[in-house]
């Protein structure tokens, strides 16, 4: 009776939320999930890989970057429909706006190479191709849009590009296989996961150099971050370890965890800050967690190899 109870509280708080959706890297479709009845209602059509998502600054689309297809394509994200497909766009494996809303930047993960777009609210236009190390994987971009960070899985880096110049500011070894990277409200910290270990690595970026000050152990495959949405807490996925780990950024303690299968990868947060909803990237399930009874209440099955999850109504991040 327990466990109906939570799924019922979990239609019931997603009773007027726009969909979910998760990315099926290795079929090249998007599945879209309906929050209230927790089916899938959909499979859209992508370019191949299909990785990560992110949404447009006037909240009017979300935009799927395909990998191996170099193409976005960008749905609305409140009725899941198609509306366009852009094309030219080299290996965006991982992408992001910057605050200011003036650079669309993307990490080509294969190609060894971090691209700076500039963005006129509709159209994009390549101005930039600065090239790194080797693979760059996950990007974060600082409050104020000065600084690129973007992890390096193959070479064990991070580096900082300036965005004003779009050069490489400095660059810095980390543990074994940087994945995630995600900056402090303050932004003068930066956590970093390493997935070819069991932490989290913590990195003052507030001076002229980088330092690392901490490493956060979290659990075997530390791989991919999703803020709790209360401005205080980090959530870390150990795809390895199959954990969710809860950390205080400002003591840098684990003070959750949290039991996922299959493989737990990218994370959404729901507008509550109660579930997570994370892809089990070797299970092909969207999972969701519920934070108070610390369990995975709910499965719902999508396609091949689970990446990016997203959701219009969310969690602050």
């Amino acid at each position: 009776m327990a466990l109906v109870g939570l799924w019922v509280s979990v239609g019931a708080a997603s009773a007027s939320a726009p969909p979910l959706f998760v990315l099926n890297s290795l079929e090249a479709n998007v599945s879209v999930i309906d929050p209230v009845t927790w089916t899938e209602t959909s499979r859209i059509p992508t370019g191949k890989e299909p990785h990560h998502l992110y949404l447009t600054p006037d909240e009017k689309s979300i935009i799927v970057a395909n990998a191996l297809g170099d193409t976005l394509t960008f749905l609305d994200p409140r009725t899941a429909q198609v509306q366009r497909t852009v094309r030219g766009i080299v290996d965006p494996y991982h992408l992001r706006f910057t605050p200011d809303m003036k650079w669309f930047i993307t990490a080509a993960n294969r190609l060894n190479h971090v691209d700076f777009y500039r963005w006129d609210g509709k159209e994009l236009t390549l101005v930039q191709r600065v090239a790194t190390s080797r693979t760059p994987s996950h990007l974060w971009i600082d409050s104020k849009s000065t600084t690129v960070y973007s992890t390096m899985q193959d070479s064990d880096e991070l580096v900082a590009i300036d965005i004003a110049t779009q050069t490489i500011k400095w660059r810095i070894k980390t543990g074994a296989m940087p994945a995630d990277v995600y900056g402090s409200a303050d932004d003068k910290r930066v956590f970093v996961g390493l997935t070819g270990s069991d932490s989290v690595e913590v990195f003052d970026v507030s001076g002229r150099e980088p330092a690392s000050i901490r490493k956060i152990k979290t659990g075997s495959g530390a791989h991919a971050f999703r803020a709790a949405g209360d401005g205080k807490h980090l959530y870390v996925s150990n795809r390895v370890a199959n954990t969710i780990s809860k950390i205080d950024m400002n003591t840098f303690q684990v003070v959750e965890s949290y039991p996922v299968p299959g493989g737990p990868d990218c994370m959404e947060v729901s507008a509550d800050g109660r579930f997570i909803y994370v892809s089990s990237r070797w299970a092909r399930k969207l999972s969701v967690v519920d934070t108070e009874a610390k369990k995975v209440v709910r499965q719902v099955t999508v396609g091949k190899s689970p990446h990016g999850v997203w959701t219009l109504q969310h969690a602050p991040r």
